[in-house]
């Protein structure tokens, strides 16, 4: 399970991709993202993968994420803590 720390980093993020800064406030670690958030389509992954790269100064290799990652706000910040730990 993800830190609260990266958690909330990971709803920054997504608030401020997406353009939701109000609804992301209101995100957990359980938020569903893909099928959940209309707003968070492919371009939405796109640029959410970005900006994670940069906030965390990481690399994120294509064959290193699939579906699985962008199932929940958690799922996601246990990915970048993978990440950052490896």
């Amino acid at each position: 399970m993800a830190s609260e720390h990266t958690v909330t980093q990971i709803k920054g993020i997504i608030g401020e991709a997406l353009g939701l800064a109000e609804r992301a406030g209101s995100y957990d670690a359980s938020t569903a993202l893909l099928g959940a958030i209309p707003e968070f389509d492919s371009i939405a992954v796109v640029t959410v993968l970005g900006m994670v790269e940069e906030r965390f100064d990481i690399d994120i290799m294509d064959d290193e994420v699939d579906t699985e990652a962008f199932e929940s706000i958690g799922a996601l910040a246990d990915f970048v803590e993978w990440k950052l730990a490896g």
